[in-house]
């Protein structure tokens, strides 16, 4: 029971909250909850708003969970090889994860800027003009990939790298002196043996890439013309700035239900998982 009434106060009744707003026409400040029925899920599946912030949550999704998975691993695979002074490199790489996202993102608002900023700055070395980062629909969202990559591919490589170390030495030992090469070694051994990592990452960073928000707001508040507008940018958006809650609740439930839905693919994963091995 002690635990159980947490879960209730905290999780289970807002969550049953939401669901009931989702059905109401509420403005946050009138005592009376109209209530509406399926109006507000019939408003967004006609809204193009809804289906723009899914697919950008769908490209935000893929363009941040795969990258950080790569570079995680393939600093992860360097980090574990005898290179000196790796300590001090992990320690560097990890840094970005425990800063601030607010922080993060405003530094990189000002690295983006389009007269000033020191990426136009770099690119001009190679001849290559100048992008309005954070100005252009077409690179927005490619910007704040690059800032969330960077935050979060340490940590990535933290986790694979506890995998690397936990290899065990005499199978890797045993295909070296049946001839096996480095990428043999690689793809037969240590990517099968790092799998569940491998897992575990593909759905925490993909729950992460729903939950996006700081980066998003700081640096370009979900435009320019709605093109780094994810579903939960699109919630805080319907919800305290139009002020309308039960539209804001109906997303809220989507974001809810998609969740759900990759929860329950991660657990039948899962078991097919266990039951290989």
């Amino acid at each position: 029971m002690p635990a159980v009434i947490p879960l209730l106060v905290f999780w289970l009744g807002p969550l049953g909250y939401i669901f009931y707003l989702s059905f109401t026409d509420w403005d946050f400040m009138s005592p009376d909850k109209l209530f509406v029925g399926w109006d507000n899920y019939r408003y967004l599946l006609g809204n193009p708003e809804f289906y723009q912030a899914l697919k950008v949550t769908g490209l935000f999704g893929l363009g941040s969970v795969i990258p950080i998975m790569v570079g995680g691993l393939l600093l992860a695979l360097l980090m574990n090889s005898k290179l000196r002074t790796s300590g001090i490199y992990r320690a560097f790489i990890f840094s970005p994860w425990v800063t601030p996202t607010v922080a993060v993102s405003i530094v990189w608002s000002w690295i983006f800027q389009p007269d000033v900023g020191y990426a136009n700055h770099v690119l001009s070395w190679f001849g290559v003009a100048g992008i309005g980062w954070l100005q252009d629909s077409n690179w927005a969202l490619i910007a704040v990939l690059i800032v969330t990559l960077w935050k979060s591919v340490g940590w990535a490589m933290i986790f694979y790298l506890v995998a690397l170390r936990n290899l065990p030495s005499d199978l890797l030992e045993a295909a070296s002196i049946d001839g096996a090469n480095a990428w043999s070694k690689f793809r037969h051994i240590t990517l099968p043996l790092i799998s569940p990592t491998t897992f575990f990452l593909a759905v925490i960073l993909t729950i992460q890439s729903l939950q996006a928000y700081d980066q998003i707001n700081v640096m370009t508040q979900g435009g320019p013309a709605g093109s780094t507008r994810t579903l939960l940018y699109l919630y805080y958006q319907s919800a305290f700035e139009a002020f309308n809650v039960g539209e804001a609740s109906s997303v809220a439930v989507v974001i809810i239900l998609i969740c759900v839905l990759l929860s329950g693919c991660s657990f039948l994963i899962g078991r097919k998982m266990v039951h290989y091995q």
